[in-house]
């Protein structure tokens, strides 16, 4: 018996330079191996005469060998293994290209199981680099395998993505071997009631069944990811990624700010006195939610989705104004050095009448303006900071940072993020996008965010259009 975490170096016929070669595609565990899941299902089990085949499709037949070798071709070093193959209704070609050592696994009057394409050549219909099985003959002294051991032929059998020298057909043996080693339970992460309560089978039978179906399991189900496999398989990722967010929502929530900001008639004044214009209804309505929150002593944690030419910068603008009102430092993060600039300007424009210093700091930043802007930073002089991944840089730090935006935050990666972030005492964090994310599904994938929507344009704003163009016109975009 091998535990999940069992390093596959230790697997039968694997060793140090084949570890090597899975490690290089994630592989290092058991675990790992038994969950890089099928990409699809061939139907191999289902076999047809040798008489109905037709060239272009792929099929499965069992047959006699008949007669088999190497023969020479003019190409140095260049040799083919062929066979012919027969069953009661007539005769098959099946050729290997450069594979000579199967003149040792082939012999006549064995019985085998093939399948691959049908192609018509000149010599006839043909099967070109087969995948094969050999059965008892009536001659051989070969055990006769059971269902369980016939695993590239006469079955359903799953196809891996090849990745590197891991072949389908190496990692289809490797799955499978592991899967007999396996104790009979293994540790599940589901619970009882919510298995019993889903109808969902054990973790054991879930892995074996989503790599080798039981006999009968529609094909199509399978390649639909319907099977009862694969529904346990999917429900347990995603009961353990809401799990995750869950446990990540209550840490966040067990922190505590340093302070929190206060709104008082002086901040609302200021606020107002930004404002070119008159705020929508639902730009009120998320401002709102975005201020209770920066009230309360958790840190904020919220995505302002909408629209582009919603309004999600100046709703960014007036939490940044409250924030610095309350003697707090902003941090303003956008993906593109062309998005930062416009970023910038137009919060420099909105800023003008106030008391508060911006600046930009991107990867163009001269470095002897970006040292003097750091210093600024640091010793809490400049207010507030428009910029690109630049901002996440070690030498980049604030004296007191209060707020924390994140604009087309998808175009950021985590640890991005978290670098960011931690340059404050858990501050306030508004991430924004323009991607249009059903609720439903941004509550399942940000669970750990509060989400705001906007969904009412200002007035003025030309409707957004989306059109998709082919690759060749690449250029006239």
């Amino acid at each position: 018996m091998i535990p999940l975490e069992t390093p596959l170096q230790f697997m039968k016929g694997v060793g140090p330079r084949r570890a090597a070669d899975l490690q290089r595609v994630g592989l290092t565990t058991v675990e790992d191996l038994l969950y890089r899941f099928p990409i699809r299902y061939e139907d191999r089990g289902s076999f047809q005469t040798i008489a109905s085949l037709k060239p272009g499709v792929s099929a499965s037949i069992a047959g006699e060998v008949l007669g088999c070798g190497i023969r020479p071709t003019r190409r140095p070093r260049f040799k083919i293994f062929e066979m012919i193959v027969r069953d009661e209704t007539g005769s098959l070609r099946a050729v290997w290209f450069n594979q000579p050592f199967l003149n040792d696994v082939f012999h006549p009057h064995q019985r085998v199981i093939l399948f691959g394409k049908l192609e018509l050549t000149p010599h006839g219909l043909q099967l070109t680099s087969p995948q094969y099985e050999i059965v008892k003959g009536e001659d051989s002294d070969e055990a006769a395998p059971t269902s369980e051991e016939t695993l590239h032929t006469g079955r359903i059998v799953p196809v891996y993505e090849k990745t590197g020298t891991l072949t389908t057909k190496m990692q289809r043996t490797l799955v499978h071997q592991a899967l007999a080693q396996l104790p009979e339970t293994l540790p599940d992460p589901l619970p009882a009631d919510v298995l019993s309560r889903q109808q969902l089978i054990d973790r054991r039978t879930a892995i074996h069944d989503v790599h080798f179906p039981p006999e009968g399991t529609p094909v199509a189900a399978l390649n639909d990811f319907r099977s009862p496999a694969q529904r346990r398989l999917i429900f347990e990722e995603f009961f353990l990624f809401q799990l995750g967010l869950v446990l990540r929502k209550r840490a966040a929530e067990a922190d505590r700010k340093p302070r929190s900001v206060v709104i008082t008639d002086t901040v609302r004044d200021a606020a107002r006195r930004v404002l070119p214009f008159k705020l929508t209804g639902d730009q009120k309505k998320v401002i709102a939610e975005i201020v209770k929150d920066m009230e309360r002593p958790q840190p904020m944690n919220r995505l302002l989705q909408g629209d582009v030419g919603s309004g999600k910068t100046i709703v960014a603008l007036m939490a940044a104004v409250v924030a610095m009102e309350n003697g707090f430092q902003v941090a303003f993060m956008a993906p593109t050095e062309i998005l930062a600039e416009q970023h910038f300007i137009n919060i420099r424009r909105l800023l003008e009448s106030s008391r508060f210093r911006i600046a930009i700091l991107t990867g163009s930043t001269p470095a002897k303006k970006r040292r003097e802007m750091q210093a600024e930073l640091a010793g809490g002089s400049l207010h507030m900071v428009v910029g690109t991944h630049a901002l996440v840089e070690e030498p980049v730090g604030f004296r007191e940072l209060g707020l924390v935006v994140i604009d087309e935050q998808h175009r950021f990666g985590v640890l991005q993020r978290a670098t960011l972030r931690s340059k404050g005492q858990h501050p306030d964090v508004l991430v924004m996008t323009a991607t249009p994310i059903p609720r439903t599904l941004a509550l399942t994938t940000y669970g750990d965010l509060d989400v705001s929507i906007m969904r009412e344009m200002p007035p003025g704003r030309y409707p957004i259009k989306t059109a998709a163009k082919p690759e060749s016109r690449r250029e006239e975009i």
